[in-house]
């Protein structure tokens, strides 16, 4: 069988600046305006930046002594190859800058695919692309098009949630639990459970709260504790308050809908411990509305970004309203933010910082890549716990979804891994009102 030709667009290549030895002994091209594009990425601080300046450095080593326009081999072992594809429209039997009437860079990289089929005409050739309407495109002009699936989870539906309900026949396992505060696990299920996955054991007469402790092979009582005077309202909740205060745990995701609780249980819980670390970090990706930079926002750094860390702030007021004005715990939340021993903060503006001692949130961590997430995660120096809290049917990313996002693929990665937590949020407790929303709107 012919070996495939994958075009990539920009968008796979700030995605992840590795694609292009992704696919086994296919051979990979990329149009002269990706590169083009990527130039304008090139400079500043984000993971596209730096994306797009490892891809430019690889296509630089890579030519040396080569021309790009001739196929050059990226793997001797698996024959693979690569080349930038220089578009030529005039020769094209089919024009997709013509058929859709403008000469922009999705319809010239449009025109290299098309190139591509002309002058391969017996070999399979494949536009990848992270953009939905690109990808309808291709398929308008009867292209073969698909996403970018290295790192895409399979069944996101099936997700691992950290939490089973389990109906015991016997009440007696139950009471031993409550006398004893644990009792051995295989007394119990008749599964091998994942570190730290929770429990809600009943039956018709009781019912307790539990998690699994790998170490000694014990289901534990969890007890629903009360944070920085946030109490939680549900099981879901208690869990993932029990598994933020674990000093065992120092990877904690926590996924749910709007209005579950997510960043408020996480912050409570890092105040509630705040004389174990350094600093707490309580950070958030921006993702500008429309797609523009912030950077045509009026003001000066911190007055562009203040708007995005808005939800944030209020998550810390409504802690610090469980307080009276003038008593001890509210002034010293005040102190906490005014020394900046409590940091609210944009992703990027801690790029680059050590991550010693530290209690590090990031919220709405489903607007990350997987290189981002392990970006983050692989700077966690001694004594850090790092804490990620989203939505994964909420993406705000342009080329992200549920099965691409960093919070899907870490859930997915890290289930059963000893100093790692997960919870899954699904009861609002915002109000009555949001929780319609959840459900009808």
């Amino acid at each position: 069988m012919p070996k495939k030709i994958f075009i990539l667009d920009t968008s796979v290549i700030l995605f992840d600046h590795q694609a292009v030895t992704n696919f086994q002994e296919h051979d990979v091209a990329i149009p002269i305006t990706v590169l083009e594009e990527l130039d304008n990425f090139k400079k500043g601080n984000d993971t596209i930046n730096f994306e797009a300046r490892q891809f430019i450095r690889f296509v630089d080593a890579l030519s040396q002594g080569n021309s790009l326009s001739e196929w050059i081999t990226i793997d001797k072992k698996r024959d693979s190859k690569f080349k930038v594809i220089m578009e030529v429209s005039d020769k094209l039997k089919i024009d997709a800058t013509r058929i859709f009437g403008d000469r922009k860079a999705d319809h010239l990289i449009l025109n290299a695919a098309l190139l591509m089929s002309e002058q391969y005409p017996k070999r399979k050739v494949i536009l990848v692309t992270k953009d939905m309407n690109l990808r309808l495109k291709a398929r308008s002009l009867n292209l073969l098009s698909e996403d970018y699936e290295t790192g895409k989870i399979k069944d996101v539906e099936g997700l691992y949630r950290g939490i089973t309900r389990l109906e015991l026949p016997d009440s007696a396992q139950i009471e031993e639990i409550h006398k004893s505060d644990r009792v051995n696990a295989n007394s119990i299920l008749d599964f091998q459970p994942e570190a730290h996955h929770y429990f809600i054991l009943r039956n018709h007469k009781s019912s307790i709260l539990a998690y699994y402790n790998a170490e000694q092979q014990t289901l534990e009582k969890v007890e629903k504790e009360v944070v920085c005077g946030i109490k939680p309202k549900n099981a879901e909740q208690a869990f993932a308050i029990h598994a933020l205060m674990n000093p065992k745990v120092k990877l904690v995701t926590i996924q749910g809908v709007a209005g579950t609780g997510k960043t408020l249980l996480a912050l409570a819980s890092a105040l509630a411990q705040k004389s174990d670390f350094v600093q707490i970090y309580l950070a958030r990706p921006i993702v500008p509305l429309n797609n523009k930079d912030i950077g045509f926002l009026p003001g000066d750094a911190k007055e562009k970004v203040s708007p995005y860390m808005e939800p944030l702030w209020d998550n810390l007021k409504v802690i610090q309203n469980q307080y009276k004005e003038n008593s001890k715990d509210y002034q010293r939340i005040n102190e906490l933010v005014k020394n900046e021993k409590l940091l609210v903060t944009p992703l990027a503006f801690i790029r680059g910082r050590s991550l010693s001692n530290i209690m590090f949130i990031v919220d709405e961590a489903q607007n990350l890549t997987p290189l981002e997430v392990k970006t983050i995660i692989s700077r966690a120096g001694e004594g850090t716990k790092i804490v990620f809290t989203g939505d994964i049917h909420q993406i705000d990313t342009p080329y992200l979804d549920s099965e691409s996002n960093g919070l899907s693929y870490l859930i997915d990665r890290l289930k059963g891994r000893s100093i790692y937590a997960h919870i899954t949020l699904e009861k609002g407790e915002r109000s009555e009102l949001a929780n319609l929303a959840n459900e009808l709107l």
